[in-house]
């Protein structure tokens, strides 16, 4: 019989999905499953993007460039200017088809086999996939619960560099921790990027959900690594628009964009009507962000301080995204996660969570965590904290 690669015997199985047929036999049996395992925000997406889909008058769906159209290029750097304050032109932008296309092409621009990307893990799952697919290697520097999950010492980002070290990646605010980086500590890792002729790579996907008066600080506003600032970006998150599957590079490095452009090339373009959405999308009001936002600190403070009041559970304080990590008083969180499916209901209702092992590169770690995405309303949230209160008073260790 042929044989699979081992690229493909060594990617990892998605934590966030791979529970998903529990999940289908116990909706067969007819239990309601509360969904705090991933994050897709119930938010409705903006009139305006579904309204360019449903009234454009395209008679031939043709290719787009493999670059994303020249106009939606142009009008989503007015909206990084305008928004964000990011001195970002048309020319610094590469649409691609999700934010995981645009972090794939840039692990695939930067690493040649067995190359190594420095990541502070907990982080999201799918970067150790992107690497693997690239053959690259993710060597984390461990962040901890009891700080909120803050940037780790830089020395311990030192203590990870060698020759094989091709970048450092962050995503901010952070997925799962939902760990806003402070000024102090993105001038931190610039200055080491910079003394040690590395790239920084930023996933700010969730930009635009940072609560409490903090404020976001883009990598592309650091001065001096020009050169070494990679942005990835997508609508996903931003317009409740995950199914669009369009994101972007952004980077004033032009050989970065021009060796990206290839891999855009190799898969012709990323989709036209979603491109249409993502532009109209930009036209919304600032009243959408902060509506949204306020439903998430709403949110949010429902979610935390209902873990607080559990016998056992210590949760991280997110101030951005909508994650947090927990850590709950069992030994392993995907036999816990799974036996909520298979075993455990309140009246006929569960819940379903992402253990957080698959967030972490160590092995071992993160074993008795799991993370929980908050983007149900505030009544469904309350009635998953319920159900996990009382799962936790029968799981049997």
């Amino acid at each position: 019989m042929p044989s699979i690669s081992l690229k493909g015997r060594l990617q990892p199985a998605s934590p966030i999905r791979k529970l998903n047929p529990y999940a289908d036999k116990a909706r067969q049996k007819g239990k309601h499953i509360y969904h705090l395992n991933i994050g897709q925000p119930d938010i409705e997406t903006p009139k305006v993007a579904l309204d360019a889909v449903k009234n454009n008058n395209i008679k031939i769906l043709s290719y787009s460039p493999s670059q994303g159209f020249d106009d939606y290029r142009e009008r989503l750097a007015q909206f990084y200017r305008e928004n964000s304050n990011l001195p970002v032109e048309t020319q610094d932008i590469l649409i691609t088809t999700g934010g995981s296309e645009a972090l794939s092409f840039v692990m695939s621009s930067i690493c040649d086999q067995d190359d190594e990307i420095i990541i502070p893990e907990p982080f999201y799952a799918n970067y150790n996939g992107f690497a693997n697919m690239v053959s690259a290697r993710v060597r984390p520097v461990q962040a901890s619960i009891e700080n909120n999950f803050a940037l780790p010492p830089i020395a311990a980002f030192e203590k990870q560099i060698s020759d094989k070290t091709k970048a450092i990646l962050i995503c901010n605010p952070g997925n799962p921790t939902g760990y806003l980086y402070t000024k102090e500590e993105i001038e931190q890792l610039a200055d080491l990027v910079k003394k040690h002729d590395l790239f920084l790579i930023a996933d700010e996907v969730y930009r635009e959900f940072a609560y409490d008066g903090a404020v976001h600080h883009s990598i592309l506003n650091q001065k001096g690594i020009e050169e070494n600032a990679i942005m990835v970006d997508s609508v996903s998150k931003r317009f409740s628009m995950c199914g669009a599957r369009i994101g972007c590079i952004v980077t004033k490095n032009t050989e970065i964009l021009s060796t990206a452009l290839k891999f855009a090339q190799a898969r012709l373009s990323p989709p036209t009507f979603a491109q249409l959405a993502s532009k109209a999308a930009l036209e919304v009001s600032q009243s959408y962000f902060d509506d949204v936002k306020k439903e998430y600190v709403e949110r949010r403070d429902t979610l935390v301080n209902g873990l607080k009041e559990i016998p056992g559970v210590k949760v991280g304080e997110p101030s951005g995204a909508f994650y947090c990590i927990a850590e709950l008083p069992i030994q392993d969180s995907e036999d816990f996660a799974q036996w909520l499916l298979e075993s455990f209901d309140v009246n006929n209702e569960t819940l379903m969570v992402a253990p957080a092992g698959g967030f972490y590169s160590s092995p071992n770690v993160g074993k008795n965590q799991v993370r929980l995405a908050y983007v149900l309303n505030k009544e469904s949230l309350i009635k998953a904290v319920h159900i996990l209160k009382e799962a936790l008073k029968v799981y049997p260790q």
